[in-house]
């Protein structure tokens, strides 16, 4: 047997996400297949099969594994043997149940119950009772457990027809989101045992049969919401049960048979709007993002200070060349590369805001690694620029091109997001006019750039109209002082309002 467990895959990274199981439990592998994707907050890895044999999965799809934890295990005696297991199983069933097997065939799918939120306050239940037994038949929306919170007791539906396996065991206290159970659908409607006794349960019981009238969770919520008592509907479900599908048909023959109620008190909501919610899985990216922001607000002195700058001589400049620039280079002249040069400049004269804290120690870099924003449908990622103060302007340019492509692609490696001195993040692009942008740790300094606006200024004791833009600079205080960060954004701003001082170095 053997054990697979989440690899190394960087030195800053300490756990990944499950992103998608490519075999499922129970398949046949083989040797350096590819079996799963596992997600970082960097990137995305590939895990393969170290050797032949028959896959059990330790944990599942959406779940979190630290470095070095058991993902998975591969049976290598059991290579190839799964199919003559399930005919073994088969011819060892009881004659009895061969009625049942015959209506209720198995699919082959297999439906997750995991635990329902229940409340806003509420992060965790305990399963009560068990009203079914692991390899029961149960029937679609029939009561097959009692799960108790810390404030009331709810009952858990089967959400599909199939053969029950028990994964919580009576007593086992599960969060919010956590695997209950697993049903192996069968097809053909509900199980004939299911559905041949509940009929006789209904008439020796008459009035006291438990299901008779009584809403599922679901249908309770509905019709508390719609004000409608559950003795007023009828139920479709096993055993008379009330079903989400009754609840949801109630509410619209409530309305229809009280017109004069509804045109006495007119809703406050219009029908007919939609209100629909849909809820999304964090990614493992997204987790990452928020811990660190909430921990640069908990741990860092942050600091912003404003300044603008007249854009006008950048943007005469790229007219003027941008068409040569492009018929020489093959790349664009954008803004960034005279930005990420005027901070390379700046950086060097004032070193401070390029150093970062590690204990009770400073660490100056004599080198501009300088770390670029770059939104993705991931989330935002920071590849970096290295060595930018030895690059020229189209070297810059291709550079932040291939970075933002790849990071968009989802293919940048994690060497190409580590180690940044300091960073720039462009708001302007989405049309941000000002903002205090968030350090990126362990930087102490980030450089916010804005949209570009016309807008009036004084130029020579005349008023006149020129592109103007907002930079703001966060910065640590604990390391960068007051004159350093204001003295820095000034030569960021003399530099960009005579980019002839970048070419002349100057």
């Amino acid at each position: 047997m053997a054990q697979v467990k989440v690899p190394t895959v960087g030195e800053s990274i300490t756990e990944v996400t499950i992103a998608n199981w490519l075999k499922k439990d129970g398949d046949v592998v083989k040797m350096d297949e590819v079996i799963a994707e596992l997600e970082s907050d960097k990137a995305t890895f590939e895990l393969t099969a170290p050797q032949a044999g028959v896959l059990k999965i330790k944990k599942q799809a959406g779940e979190t594994a630290a470095i070095g934890e058991l993902i998975c295990e591969i049976d290598e005696s059991a290579s190839g043997s799964t199919p003559k297991k399930e005919e073994k199983k088969d011819d060892s069933k009881a004659a009895a149940k061969t009625e049942t097997k015959l209506e209720a065939k198995a699919t082959g799918g297999v439906k997750e119950m995991k635990v329902p939120a229940v409340g806003e306050s509420i992060t965790e239940v305990t399963i009560s009772t068990w009203l079914k037994k692991d390899g029961d038949l149960v029937a679609l929306d029939e009561i097959i457990a009692e799960v108790e919170s810390d404030k009331a007791t709810f009952e858990l539906p089967a959400e599909a027809n199939g053969i029950l396996r028990i994964v919580a065991k009576e007593g086992q206290a599960l969060p919010i989101g956590g695997l209950i159970c697993k049903i192996e659908i069968t097809e053909g409607g509900a199980p004939v045992t299911a559905t041949t006794s509940t009929p006789a349960a209904t008439t020796s019981t008459g009035d006291k049969n438990y299901a008779a009238g009584h809403p599922s969770p679901a249908a309770a919520k509905i019709l508390d919401e719609k004000g409608i008592k559950s003795s007023e509907v009828s139920g479709s479900g096993v055993g008379g049960r009330i079903t989400k599908e009754d609840a949801t048909h109630a509410q619209k023959s409530s309305a229809k048979t009280e017109p004069t109620k509804t045109a006495a008190t007119p809703p406050v909501i219009a029908s007919g709007g939609a209100r629909d919610k849909r809820t999304e899985k964090m990614t493992s990216l997204r987790k990452t993002i928020a811990k660190r922001l909430v921990s640069v607000k908990n741990e860092t002195a942050m600091l912003t200070t404003f300044n603008e700058v007249d854009m006008k001589p950048v943007m005469d400049l790229r007219a003027k060349y941008k068409d040569k620039f492009k018929e020489k280079y093959g790349v664009g002249l954008g803004f960034m590369s005279f930005f990420t040069k005027a901070v390379c400049v700046a950086l060097k004269e004032w070193p401070a805001v390029n150093a970062q804290i590690n204990g009770d120690e400073i660490i100056y870099h004599n080198y501009c690694d300088v770390s670029i924003a770059v939104s993705t449908p991931r989330g935002l990622v920071v590849p970096v620029i290295r060595n930018a103060e030895s690059l020229s302007f189209d070297q810059i340019e291709a550079e932040v091109i291939r970075l933002a492509t790849r990071g968009r692609d989802g293919k940048l490696s994690i060497d190409e997001m580590q180690g940044g001195t300091f960073s720039i993040t462009n708001g302007g692009v989405f049309g941000s006019m000002m903002s205090t942008p968030i350090l990126n740790p362990p930087q102490s300094a980030i450089l916010g750039m804005h949209n570009i606006v016309q807008r009036p200024v004084a130029v020579n004791g005349e008023v006149v109209i020129r592109p103007m833009m907002y930079l703001a600079l966060s910065y640590d205080h604990r390391i960068v002082d007051g004159r350093e960060s204001v003295s820095f954004l000034v030569r960021v701003k003399e530099l960009l309002e005579d980019p002839g001082r970048l070419i002349l170095g100057v």
